[in-house]
């Protein structure tokens, strides 16, 4: 049992929102590790958050120490090697990577669709608005109905227009999300979780966007139950698996069902990454591209998202000749090749220390709105 794993320790002190897209993927990790966490809303003390986080976006953790983390991956990852047991981080080299992309691929490709079904649709936004204006907009002394009116426009314009959905990519978006879904439930065939007995970090990943918007928001929500029901106990699972029985550990290689999902990743989330980064190496605002026949437009130009494609060439470049072999076969696929190019397509020169969660943050999303 997970629970009182670290039961002396004080809480730590999250910031976070309780329908927040990376807050649930960081608070399904902290419940697995056992440790204990008080949440608050960052937005009340805005000035002193982007002074001393660097950022503000959710989730941020305060240590008693006065240390600031930000960014959901890299607080993971430190926090693995504070309290390294369960390890969420696959023994085998090319499952390890593997996990890890698919992360990757959670994190920074089902956003969109993630976006889009909270504020495209009517009932979900409603109800959205609703919560987030009660959870992180009591301060603002402004009539409660224009504060729904606000927050619906914002987010909708911010994260859903402004990031190429229209009429045009509508459908390919939310073909991504039952794609996610037809992926995941191939992997759950026969295990618990995507990599075996237990919790990796592909299913902390994974649970940013199916819990806290897939797996709540009504729309995505009833097709998650009807369309992906394996896909809906998992999210129950990886949110309790702290309390259960400890289980056989990860699988010794990349199971044959994560093909299908392998697919998808290569051919949407590393071609936006190579999209991205080729934009940002020309001083670009915005990029262009075409995913699956679907054409974007105007996309905005993401410097941590250049972060991130350097993250996964620096971990593909430290497999040993052998595994970096088996991991081209497994990804064959043209868009793979930003993995392994011989020269990036762009240097982000974020982070260049090593320092991250611990260093200031830039915005991932623009102005930090919660999402």
């Amino acid at each position: 049992m997970a629970e009182n794993r670290q039961a002396n320790r004080s809480p730590l002190k999250v910031y976070g929102i309780s329908v927040s897209y990376y807050t649930g993927k960081l608070e399904a990790y902290l419940r697995y590790k056992g440790i204990a966490y008080t949440m608050d809303s960052p937005y009340a003390h805005a000035r002193e958050v982007r002074e001393k986080a660097g950022a503000l976006q959710v989730p941020l953790i305060l240590r008693e120490d006065g240390r600031w983390m930000s960014d959901s991956t890299p607080i993971i990852l430190a926090f693995e090697n504070e309290f390294p047991a369960p390890t969420i981080l696959p023994h085998n080299p090319v499952v390890r990577f593997v996990a890890m992309l698919i992360e990757d691929y959670a994190d920074e490709w089902l956003w969109r669709a993630a976006m889009h079904y909270r504020w495209s649709y009517e009932h979900d936004r409603a109800l959205l608005s609703r919560i987030l204006v009660d959870e992180v907009g009591r301060h603002v002394k402004v009539p409660r109905f224009l504060k729904l009116m606000r927050i619906a426009r914002r987010q909708h314009r911010g994260f859903v227009l402004n990031d190429g959905v229209t009429a045009e990519t509508r459908a390919h978006v939310e073909a991504g999300y039952r794609a996610a879904l037809s992926g995941m439930t191939a992997m759950l065939a026969g295990r618990p979780y995507l990599f075996g007995g237990t919790p990796s970090i592909a299913d902390f990943g994974l649970m940013g966007p199916m819990l806290r918007h897939f797996g709540q928001d009504p729309t995505p929500a009833e097709i998650m139950r009807n369309e992906a029901p394996a896909v809906w106990e998992w999210v129950a699972r990886v949110w309790n698996a702290g309390a259960m029985a400890p289980a056989p550990a990860f699988v010794d290689s990349v199971p044959d069902e994560a093909a299908l999902l392998l697919r998808e990743i290569a051919e949407t989330h590393l071609e936006q990454l190579a999209r991205n980064a080729e934009a940002y190496a020309r001083g670009a605002s915005h990029f262009d591209m075409t995913v699956q026949g679907c054409r974007y437009t105007r996309l905005p130009v993401s410097r941590y998202r250049v972060h991130c494609l350097e993250q996964l060439r620096a971990a593909w470049a430290g497999l040993s000749a052998d595994d970096a072999s088996r991991v081209q076969l497994l990804l064959p696929y043209d868009q793979a090749g930003v993995l392994w190019q011989p020269e990036p397509p762009a240097r982000s020169d974020y982070d260049t220390a090593g320092e991250a969660p611990y260093n200031k943050a830039i915005n991932v999303y623009g102005d930090g709105v919660p999402h």
